[in-house]
């Protein structure tokens, strides 16, 4: 059982990060959704799709930089941090750091939001290879890339939260 609107949104409000309307319009939308980490995962993705392009942008600016500020900080949410050390993002050499943020600035400057990528079964050379290839996409590109791969953590995040037979 679902439950309440305030019970779904307290269960699900983080799965975009530090985006809860997606969860409060999923639920609006649907308040039968199955609590399989794909149906709850289509419910989010119907929310987030149809939003605003700056409502959809607030949210890939949410995310944080790879290997970024708030990571040094200690800053970063559960799921980034456990997310950005499953990459060895958490461990990189001092020249490694350097090139992560170099390519952080100029991505940002770019686009106008920090590069996102999903992370699990990645390595920080693959990481790195998609910053450089992505870079060179256009702002529309980028933003439909990011925005994808935004669904794609949504995604990854459900299935730890929600084990179950479509999990696999």
């Amino acid at each position: 059982m679902i439950g309440t609107r305030e019970s779904f949104v307290e269960r699900f409000g983080g799965v975009f990060e530090h985006s809860p309307w997606v969860a409060e319009r999923a639920f609006d939308r649907n308040a039968d959704i199955v609590l399989t980490a794909n149906a709850v995962h289509s419910a989010l993705v119907a929310a987030f799709r149809p939003a605003s392009h700056a409502e959809r942008l607030a949210v890939l600016r949410a995310h944080p930089d790879l290997a970024g500020k708030l990571a040094i900080a200690g800053g970063l949410t559960e799921d980034s941090k456990a997310e950005q050390a499953s990459a060895g993002l958490d461990r990189l050499t001092a020249s490694e750091h350097a090139r992560f943020s170099g390519l952080n600035t100029a991505y940002t400057e770019k686009f106008g939001f920090p590069f996102i990528i999903a992370v699990k079964g990645l390595t920080k050379d693959d990481i790195l290879a998609a910053f450089e290839r992505r870079i060179d996409n256009s702002p529309e590109e980028e933003f439909e890339t990011a925005s994808a791969q935004v669904e794609k953590i949504a995604l990854l995040r459900l299935r730890s939260m929600l084990p179950g037979e479509d999990n696999a």
